[in-house]
């Protein structure tokens, strides 16, 4: 609301501010500005000169200190507007020049300027400033800068402020009402699903044939003229900008877009075309070349009415849009991350024609800056403006201009599915002055995909970066530099080829340790957890002793090269990112079984894909973990067996001759019994293989497909879905679950029982799991995504093979989980935004940030026996 006239005395006043920019506090001392500050804003969105004042000298009214202050408030403003922070600045603001470094500054920032004008009179600020007694500078200041404000008045709107509000009196300023008003491209709140539309042209017949093959019903005026589109399910069009010029229906197109704006069944960003004709239409003298000559006499043949509603419609629009929480970005030249969201001419002259030099090629035409390469940004841009053979994401960005009016083709995008449709031009409209595809994308010269090339700054390790910092949809997860640079260091090195790399799987927490006698992991404590945290259902499944992998795996070489890496089908790699086999021919064995399995369960139609992603454990054990056992268990079960009896030996001979060792021969026998336990348990989870033969691969979890991720799919579902592939290959093994009511005492009793049976047969013990899925909430929202309950004998390759000890297990049982805990939540919260990121097709920087930071956790201080 512009409230530049004075409103009512009936009326509060209601100043509209923007949401993100500048507002300047305009008024003499004594006018009442810092508690008309603090009444309506946050203390940490104001300002004031003389806090600045006291933080560089210790006194607020050392006027000495005032150059030293606004130094330092013109960089807190600036660090602010930069961050998309409204930011109000308290202070006297009476002279020009002070209140042109204010505005210099959120120009630089591109954000909208107000100002608030608090008009009291002379009498009464010199009465305010009698009464404060760090007011010491005479009422004579009062009358100078109330005769500064008084020539102000008439210029503010000149200066640059977009809307200045003057309240006049104290009960017109107590009366005040702010209202926050967000700046126009910001369209948050607009979630689609969308269509974007690349540049039309005047194109009608193609316009109306792509709507249609995306599913729109075309609605028709008495004259057969399309005036309207709508999709059954919803979804919104967003044109692009440059629906005018060189094409053979101008109207035609606007009649339809215009419409579809109009009903709420579309959305419409301005081209550079449009610009002109804009000025063209209000009779400004233009030069009328690159089509805009045809539009002009092709509008020429309809009425004037018509003509003022395209003007009307084409000069509303704005700049770019900002969509879907901030994710999408709709601008016709496309924009980079700095601009998104802001106003100002310079983002507007962005958004319309891009990143120039100011120089133009052989053809005559602007030399555009490539400011896709460089794109780092979170949000998806999407833009049109440069026309290009084939519509393809560069980083985080896609232009769909693919030259229909120049006998190319027009393009849409299906967000968020990141479905590319296209209809083919009816024939060349327009002889373009580029060859059609001369020009690449912004970013993609030479034929350079950026987007899958990972710089160290992506990573949070450059100069700049002190950690990385990933923001997910359940919260920031942080790492620091110096365990980010030991992650990249192990990717650098060790890891499969990066473009595999989609995810890394969670740690995964004990359940909090057992109450009952001997032992020190029970299911009661994870029913108990799961039920007070609001979880009433859970799915026990049974744990496998082997190793956490994860396989990709490709219907055929053509989805490997389009959505991974040439040369190969696929790859298995460990929880840490590095290939499960070091033989390339091994990992193909057991990869061409895999994919065998998944196309004898028929997953390839059943999830309309031609890739997909599994997490689970390769058995056996000894698979990876070959040398562990040999180093770190053999060698002690070894030791054990030749020291224990030499020892059980020189005992016996000590009892011969009379000496009382009745205890150590009683120590000696019980660890004699404990290191053949513990030697038997990690025996029974090491057989020989010969290659793929004797592996098997448990699934547990199917984790993405083409165009979609699986974590909100409950646990019977991936559990049916593995059930499915052990039918289909001896390779892959299934899991034997069940599921739990956590309220329920008979069915926390059977499933403790059950655990039991599993962990006296050797077995390692069970996972317990929100039956809801990897998603899974409760009363704290997204909970652990499993707790493992690990069976007491498996506990003895743990905790040693004398840990069930009473005096020792009770030590033991004082064991601190929150820090486990924390960090599986961490992880956790990386991997789904990893795997959503993927199935965005978000560029393979953003998905490996939460890759990394997933990695570099793993260095987190936590008791790896947990």
């Amino acid at each position: 609301m512009n409230t530049d006239e004075t409103a009512p005395d009936t009326a509060p006043r209601v100043l509209g501010v923007p949401a993100m920019g500048l507002v300047v506090l305009v008024g003499v001392s004594g006018s009442g500005k810092s508690t008309f500050a603090a009444r309506h804003f946050k203390p940490t969105e104001v300002i004031s000169s003389d806090f600045c004042r006291g933080l560089v000298s210790d006194d607020e009214n050392d006027q000495g200190a005032t150059a030293d202050a606004f130094s330092l408030l013109h960089t807190v403003l600036d660090i602010r507007l930069r961050r998309g922070l409204l930011t109000v600045v308290d202070a006297t603001n009476v002279q020009s020049k002070a209140r042109a470094e204010l505005l210099a500054v959120a120009k630089a920032n591109n954000v909208l300027s107000t100002a608030i004008v608090l008009d009291v009179p002379e009498a009464l600020a010199k009465e305010r400033n009698r009464t404060r007694p760090d007011r010491d500078f005479g009422d004579h200041v009062i009358p100078r800068q109330r005769r500064d404000l008084r020539r102000s008045l008439k210029y503010l709107r000149k200066e640059g402020f977009r809307k200045v509000h003057v309240l006049k009196g104290v009960e017109e300023i107590d009366a005040a009402v702010i209202e926050r008003e967000r700046a126009w491209p910001d369209k948050r709140e607009l979630t689609g699903p969308f269509d974007i539309i690349g540049d039309v042209h005047g194109c009608r017949e193609e316009l109306e044939e792509l709507l249609t093959s995306l599913g729109y019903g075309i609605t028709r005026d008495d004259r057969g003229r399309a005036v309207g589109a709508r999709h059954p399910q919803g979804r919104t069009a967003v044109f692009v900008g440059d629906l005018v010029d060189r094409g053979p229906d101008t109207p035609g197109v606007l009649r339809l877009a215009m419409g579809m704006v109009r009903d709420g069944d579309a959305l419409c960003v301005p081209g550079n075309h449009e610009n002109k004709l804009i000025r063209a239409l209000r009779g400004v003298r233009v030069t009328a070349t690159h089509g805009l000559a045809e539009s002009l006499e092709q509008l020429g043949r309809e009425s004037e009415e018509f003509r003022r509603e395209v003007l009307d419609f084409c000069d509303g629009l704005v700049s770019h849009l900002v969509l879907d929480g901030g994710r999408l970005v709709v601008a016709h030249a496309g924009l980079k991350e700095a601009y998104h969201g802001r106003a100002s001419g310079r983002v507007r002259s962005f958004a319309l024609y891009g990143d120039t030099t100011g120089e133009t090629d052989e053809y005559g035409l602007p030399v555009r800056l490539p400011w896709a390469r460089d794109y780092r940004g979170r949000a998806a841009v999407v833009y049109g403006h440069t026309p290009v053979l084939k519509a393809e994401w560069v980083n985080n960005t896609l232009c769909l201009d693919t030259g229909c009016v120049f006998g190319g083709k027009l393009t849409a995008l299906r967000y968020p599915e990141r479905e590319i449709v296209d209809v083919d031009a009816r024939r060349t409209w327009y002889e373009p002055v580029r060859p059609l595809g001369g020009e690449a994308p912004a970013g993609a010269e030479g034929g350079d995909r950026s987007d899958t090339l990972v710089d160290i700054t992506d990573v949070g390790v450059g100069d700049h970066h002190p950690g990385l910092i990933v923001e997910t949809e359940f919260g920031t997860v942080r790492a620091n530099g110096a365990s980010a640079l030991g992650a990249l260091e192990v990717m650098s090195r060790f890891s499969v080829d990066p473009r595999w790399l989609l995810y890394l799987p969670p740690t995964m927490a004990p359940a909090p340790t057992a109450a009952a006698p001997g032992y020190l992991e029970h299911p009661d404590e994870a029913f108990a957890w799961y039920r007070a945290a609001g979880v009433g259902q859970v799915v026990c499944e049974e744990k496998h002793m082997g190793s956490r992998a994860v396989a990709v795996l490709c219907r055929d070489e053509a989805a490997a090269e389009r959505r991974f890496a040439p040369g190969a089908l696929g790859t298995v790699y460990t929880r840490t990112g590095r290939p499960f086999f070091a033989d390339p021919v091994l990992r193909g064995e057991v990869v061409d079984r895999l994919r065998a399995a998944v196309t004898g369960a028929g997953l390839w139609d059943r999830l309309g894909t031609d890739w997909v992603a599994l997490d689970g454990e390769l058995l056996p054990w000894s698979a990876k973990a070959r040398t562990l056992i040999r180093d770190q268990y053999a060698s002690v079960g070894a030791a054990a067996r030749a020291a224990l009896p030499a020892a059980g030996a020189a005992l016996a001979a000590a009892a011969e001759r009379g000496l009382d060792v009745g205890r150590l021969v009683d120590r000696v026998t019980r660890s004699t019994e404990q290191m053949e336990e513990f030697s038997r348990v990690y025996r029974r989870y090491s057989w020989d293989t010969d290659g793929a033969a004797g592996l098997r691969f448990a699934p547990f979890a199917v984790l993405a497909s083409e165009g979609r991720e699986y974590s909100d799919a409950d646990h019977l579902w991936h559990m049916a879905t593995a059930e499915r592939l052990a039918e289909a290959d001896p390779l892959v093994r299934s899991t034997r679950y069940r599921v739990v009511d956590t309220t329920d005492p008979a069915a926390c009793a059977s499933a403790a029982a059950w655990w039991q049976e599993m962990v006296d047969a050797g077995g390692e013990g069970m996972v317990v799991k929100p039956l809801q899925g990897a998603r899974a909430t409760g009363a704290k929202g997204l909970t652990q995504p499993g707790l493992k309950v690990r069976g007491p004998e498996y506990l003895r390759i743990i905790y040693g093979h004398d840990y069930t000890d009473p005096d020792r297990l009770e030590v033991l049982k004082d064991r601190r989980l929150g820090g486990k805990l924390g960090l599986a939540m961490r992880e956790h919260k990386l991997g789904l935004e990893a795997l959503a990121r993927h199935a965005r097709r978000e560029p393979l920087w953003r998905v490996h940030e939460p890759v990394f930071a997933a990695l570099a956790l793993e260095t987190e201080p936590v008791d790896p026996r947990l």
